[in-house]
């Protein structure tokens, strides 16, 4: 009986389910793919071009030639002095160019996936709840790469990467075309931060979806409400509940209660001519037992 009461939910009908909850407007997220489409072929261009070292290690350079950064030689110290690869400030790192063109292919897996579950209606606010935090975490994490810190050199910390912080200025007169090099980086930065803005958008409008208004909340206590006054006129499973824990009664001994056997027994046979003497006698047959 006790497992019986656990796996009981009275509220079953009525309670907030997140899994079942629908979309309120879904033209917001229709009018919010197009630009999540151009983003993520934007940045599959930019961070394949920028794969493997297109302008990483020519921007490192250009950083410390003006004391804004670290100097990239310390990988060829390291090789020529036999020492184990030192631990590189992430925005210079191959690591972060290796993760932007994975989150970039990512991207498009999921805006596929997300198009053909919205027309399915698969897509639930829970699901791009989801969805959409972790593909605003992985884009968090590219934003604070490419823009920097960089304190490997003590005498030379950098906050925020040259390029974002002062423009291209610096770059004028180095070879391999070093401007160009430093705007493919700051136009790569800013689609990746309005990228970000996407997934955020699409977070927040998840969240929004997921939380009741105070018309669903009203309908959900309407419903328990009717569920309670149905219960109350059809008899529910807590009657049963509180039937099966109520203590038996304590046997009574009831041949002791007159009963109508008993007054015919004590009176004898009862007759046509029996009756009409009671009715002389104005005595009905239950007056005599009561006197």
């Amino acid at each position: 009986m006790a497992n019986g009461m656990a796996r009981w939910n009275p509220e079953k009908n009525w309670s907030y389910k997140p899994f079942n909850r629908a979309w309120r407007k879904r033209s917001p997220m229709f009018w919010i793919m197009p630009f999540e489409l151009a983003g993520t072929v934007a940045l599959l261009v930019l961070f394949g071009i920028a794969q493997p070292d297109l302008f990483r290690t020519q921007l490192w350079r250009i950083g410390y030639v003006w004391g804004f950064n670290s100097n990239p030689a310390i990988l060829l110290y390291a090789k020529a002095n036999h020492e184990p690869t030192p631990k590189l400030p992430l925005v210079w790192a191959e690591t972060l160019t290796n993760f932007n063109v994975a989150i970039s292919v990512l991207s498009l897996f999921v805006l596929i996936a997300k198009l053909i579950a919205f027309i399915m209606r698969v897509w639930t606010p829970i699901v791009g709840l989801l969805f959409s935090l972790v593909m605003s975490a992985l884009y968090t994490v590219s934003v604070y790469g490419q823009m920097g810190p960089d304190y490997y050199d003590p005498l030379r910390p950098s906050p925020i990467a040259w390029y974002i912080r002062m423009g291209c200025w610096p770059a004028e007169g180095f070879a391999n075309d070093a401007v160009r090099s430093c705007q493919l980086a700051k136009g790569t930065f800013a689609v990746t931060v309005i990228q970000l803005v996407i997934y955020l958008y699409c977070l927040g409008l998840a969240i929004q979806n997921m939380i009741p208004t105070k018309e669903e909340k009203d309908e959900m206590q309407m419903r328990k409400m009717k569920g309670s006054d149905d219960d109350s006129e059809n008899g529910t499973p807590v009657d049963k509940v509180v039937f099966e824990m109520q203590p038996p009664p304590k046997s009574q001994n009831f041949h002791n209660y007159p009963t109508y056997q008993n007054y015919q027994q004590s009176q004898g046979p009862f007759t046509p001519r029996t009756q009409a003497f009671n009715a002389l006698d104005r005595q009905l047959p239950l007056r005599g037992y009561q006197q």
